[in-house]
């Protein structure tokens, strides 16, 4: 069995005084003494926390428990799929893929959440904007990305609402490294989210999962013709 390391005993601290994001943890003397490790030990264990976003070290005012994002594992995503050509390629199809398979696991609950709402002015704000630039032959992703953080957003599914953060991030991060041409099609992925937003407002599940994968099919079809 693995040694618990200092790291592992300060993750185990929070958990037992019920520390949340934001409350202050002991102080470095506080921790060497209740933990019963050196000052380096407690130091190279705040700076591997830190990275892991589970700690925020605050200079002149202390430490403090992290918001524990996802942006550690954004990082690495990114990096890992921006080392090669053919990696960032490969990369693109599995965050597709992942984004895919989110957008259509939560389908009944986007449908719900959305039911329950009469008016969706914003949303309809973006779908607007998408079907407006695509006419003209530009790029969305900002709107793109804002439709997909408030469909899921209404959901109350923080974590998921993570997650699509978190592909959108290596999303529109990696794109750029391929110099990829827009999909022909591209006006398709703007009208899906018009179908997806329509779906939602008559509370139809299966018309809301097909909005999704046609929403998708422009760009899975522009990866796999760059293979």
């Amino acid at each position: 069995m693995r040694r618990a390391t200092t790291a592992d005993q300060i993750k185990q601290l929070i958990l037992t005084r019920s520390l949340r994001p934001g409350d202050p943890l002991p102080t470095e003397s506080e921790l060497c003494e209740t933990l019963d490790v050196s000052r380096s030990s407690v130091r190279e264990a705040i700076r591997t926390l830190s990275t892991l976003d589970i700690v925020d070290v605050r200079h002149g005012h202390g430490t403090f428990v992290g918001e524990m994002s996802l942006d550690p594992m954004v990082q690495a995503l990114v990096f890992r799929g921006v080392l090669s050509p053919e990696g960032s390629l490969h990369a693109l199809r599995e965050v597709v893929e992942v984004r895919l398979a989110l957008d259509l696991s939560m389908a009944e609950r986007v449908v719900e959440a959305g039911t329950a709402q009469a008016e969706h002015p914003a949303l309809a704000d973006l779908v607007d904007e998408m079907v407006d630039k695509a006419g003209r032959g530009e790029n969305f992703l900002e709107a793109d990305r804002a439709f997909h953080t408030q469909l899921f957003a209404r959901t109350g599914n923080h974590l998921v609402g993570q997650l699509v953060g978190a592909f959108w991030d290596v999303h529109t991060a990696v794109l750029p490294q391929l110099e990829i041409a827009p999909p022909a099609d591209i006006q398709s992925t703007a009208k899906a989210h018009g179908d997806m937003l329509d779906a939602v407002r008559a509370g139809d599940v299966e018309a809301y999962r097909q909005a999704v994968i046609e929403h998708y099919a422009p760009l899975q079809r522009v990866l796999a013709q760059s293979s």
